[in-house]
């Protein structure tokens, strides 16, 4: 369905963990194109309503932009004379409110598409996380819909997308194959950009795996980076929405203490401020 409204994208952004900014007028004098309470949205790539279109709101959603790539919060006011320096002979004035939310979303890529990760992915879906589904199996991704923050990859060697990774990309391992299991964690292993690893399986298998890893020679400190049997061990159960719901549980649990941690580094102190912008 086609997004048109600015509380609708509002809704969708903080769903799909994307940084925006909500523009509104705030007050108008004299004549003006849209009344004071006018909203609209803008994101890094498109933008939602509108507050009157023309070089107002060609120059709003640019400083909209500015604040998204700045990346940090902040709310900020800007008076507007709707002057012939701004391309508009309104005669009045508008002051806007820009206020700049900067969301945390984490990359995380799971290969396997068997029972529990189709039981997984649309709980992950939920959450702000960017998905990159990776199986060679077509026919397993014969999914009626999908949210808009999955990206599905079928690929022949599934291993060798782990070189093309993102930074502080999570792996989640839930392939039907042991061969193919150890075959990621070594790629996830050599690649830097792989901050967590999780791997579905028994204690005996992820013993296995931990002790071919040393005998490669790997380190301790990156073998630990396995995370494995992944999962919260405080919930009970095989079923694969069982294990589904044990893995998103330590997964939320993880991806709180990072977005905090994110949040804490970016965050400005909000200092509203009046600017005059484009006077005569």
């Amino acid at each position: 369905m086609r997004i048109n409204t600015w509380f609708e994208a509002l809704n969708n952004c903080h769903t799909q963990g994307l940084s925006y900014v909500l523009i509104t007028v705030i007050t108008t004098a004299g004549s003006t194109p849209r009344e004071a309470g006018c909203k609209m949205l803008v994101t890094s790539a498109e933008q939602f309503d509108t507050i009157g279109g023309g070089h107002l709101e060609f120059d709003a959603v640019n400083k909209a932009r500015e604040y998204l790539i700045a990346g940090v919060h902040a709310q900020n006011i800007v008076s507007y004379p709707l002057s012939s320096k701004l391309g508009q002979c309104c005669g009045g004035a508008v002051k806007v409110l820009f206020e700049v939310y900067v969301n945390y979303y984490q990359r995380i890529a799971i290969f396997g598409a068997g029972h529990v990760a189709k039981a997984l992915v649309p709980i992950l879906a939920q959450l702000p996380l960017q998905i990159d589904w990776i199986d060679s199996r077509e026919e397993l991704f014969q999914v009626k819909q999908l949210a808009q923050n999955i990206n599905c990859l079928i690929s022949d060697e599934p291993a060798d997308e782990i070189v093309s990774l993102p930074s502080d990309t999570w792996v989640i391992i839930l392939t039907h194959n042991h061969q193919l299991d150890y075959a990621l964690v070594e790629a996830c292993l050599k690649n830097k950009n792989i901050s967590f690893i999780g791997m579905i399986g028994s204690e005996t298998k992820a013993k296995r795996f931990r002790n071919r890893l040393a005998h490669r020679g790997y380190s301790d400190a990156q073998i630990l980076t396995l995370s494995s049997p992944i999962g919260e061990p405080i919930i009970p159960g095989k079923r694969p929405i069982e294990v589904a719901v044990s893995i998103s549980a330590q997964l939320i649990q993880k991806l709180h203490k990072v977005s905090s941690y994110s949040s804490h580094k970016k965050t400005s102190i909000a200092i509203l401020k009046d600017t005059q912008e484009l006077t005569s």
